[in-house]
């Protein structure tokens, strides 16, 4: 079975170029099923969730062609019928999407409930509220949904909660509806802002994008585009943080600066020192570490999928640290397997206490989701022994040769798929 090892490690020093977001590159790629001709999208991540995507798109008829590295054409002409089955969209977080991309063009849909990361469910209450409010009807059954609407019609929605799943995929069945829609209290993160800058391209009307309040003018079509995805301010965030973990320096490049302001104030507050360019972000531990209080909110709050790996870099921070989820208050899965390596964590109502400054014991540990699994293997490079991470399908949902960019940094780490060829890299690294 696969799994990584993680043995101690010297402290990372280096750069890591930072791949497209995953989480703008799922909704762009339904958005893109919105043109009337193929649309090219660049700076794609290679990760399992592209792989899963493609799936889907074969029982659709959706044409998804890998063309150079990292570049994906789709042309969605030929779709034929509107369904994701059950058991694919179980194992996608956000096939959700296609409803907003394909309700408007083929009047019907049918998607499977979501799924993903296994720390919470995902509801949909909210893109339900939205799609009816513009003349959809959902029929709800055991395994699955089906959306319809003759037409949809734009509708002044205020979401009940932000949320950036429901923003983008409304704002994609506004894009070609009839009429005006404006969503209020919309999500402002980066990656909405992205959606919109692509579907802007393809020729529709979106003002708003990036503020709490979007206003989105109906058009009847959508042309093609070449566009590039931003990069994954949650990956970067993640390698800053693995700086500080091992004492070292890491510069992650091709990035937005401003799309980590919360996450480098945090550092700064815990005692790493950031030095940003346009493009590069870099973190220097500086070995003084300060516990803190963190508590997750929407963009431009601090990002809760990077509260899992702050824990391992508190964990270094002597004295208490509170972290507070109110957005996923179940996202603590990793506090139980830390606690296995002798972390002192204890977690109540969505808030994790711990106790920094102790030393940390190699252990076999499981990863319930992709940015557990990041936080679980930063902790195994500063534990005394080897650490074993299971669930590693988890992780390479999300990240994009994650394992070769660390060793790249000097982490000792790597995959195993079998016992012999764990010990015979264990055997190669004590040399």
């Amino acid at each position: 079975m696969k799994r990584i090892i993680v043995q101690p490690s010297p402290a990372l020093s280096g750069s890591v170029r930072i791949p497209g977001a995953k989480n703008s590159t799922l909704a762009l790629i339904a958005a893109a099923c919105l043109a009337d001709e193929p649309v090219r999208l660049c700076d794609i991540p290679s990760i399992a969730d592209i792989q899963i995507i493609e799936q889907i798109a074969e029982g659709m008829g959706l044409v998804i062609q890998r063309e150079a590295v990292g570049q994906l054409l789709i042309d969605a002409r030929a779709v034929h019928a509107a369904v994701i089955e059950p058991a694919k969209a179980s194992a996608f977080r956000t096939a959700y999407y296609f409803v907003g991309a394909l309700l408007a063009k083929h009047g019907r849909v049918s998607v499977g409930y979501p799924g993903g990361d296994d720390f919470v469910s995902r509801p949909i209450d909210q893109h339900v509220k939205a799609l009816t409010a513009m003349g959809a009807r959902f029929t709800f059954h055991a395994d699955h949904y089906v959306v319809e609407a003759a037409s949809l019609v734009g509708a002044d929605i205020y979401f009940d909660m932000i949320t950036s799943g429901a923003t983008m995929n409304v704002m994609m069945a506004a894009a070609r509806a009839k009429g005006r829609t404006v969503l209020r209290n919309a999500a402002r993160d980066p990656e909405v802002v992205d959606t919109a800058n692509l579907l802007i391209q393809m020729g529709a009307r979106i003002r708003g994008a990036g503020t709490d309040t979007i206003v989105i003018d109906g058009v009847s079509n959508l042309k093609g585009c070449t566009y590039h995805v931003i990069p994954d301010r949650l990956i970067a965030g993640a390698f800053l943080m693995a700086a500080g973990v091992t004492g070292g320096s890491v510069t992650v490049m091709d990035v937005i600066p401003e799309h980590l302001g919360s996450c480098l104030a945090k550092l700064t507050e815990i005692g790493l020192h950031i030095e940003t360019t346009s493009s590069t972000i870099t973190a220097h531990a500086t070995g003084v570490y300060r516990a803190t209080r963190v508590r997750t909110a929407m963009y431009p709050g601090f990002a809760t999928d990077l509260q899992q790996p702050l824990t391992s870099l508190l964990l270094k921070a002597p004295g208490r640290s509170l972290i507070s989820d109110r957005i996923y208050p179940n996202r603590f899965q990793h506090a139980a397997q830390l606690r296995r390596m002798g972390a002192d964590i204890e977690v109540r109502s969505g808030v994790a206490r711990l106790n920094g400054g102790k030393p940390l014991t190699g252990a076999l540990v499981h990863a319930s989701d992709i940015r557990a699994g990041i936080a679980l293997i930063m902790a195994g490079m500063i534990a005394e022994g080897k650490t074993t991470v299971m669930g590693v399908h988890h992780i390479e949902r999300g990240y994009e040769n994650m394992i070769e960019d660390f060793r790249l940094l000097g982490a000792n780490i790597a995959v195993c798929q079998s016992d012999d060829e764990e010990l015979r890299w264990l055997a190669s690294s004590a040399t």
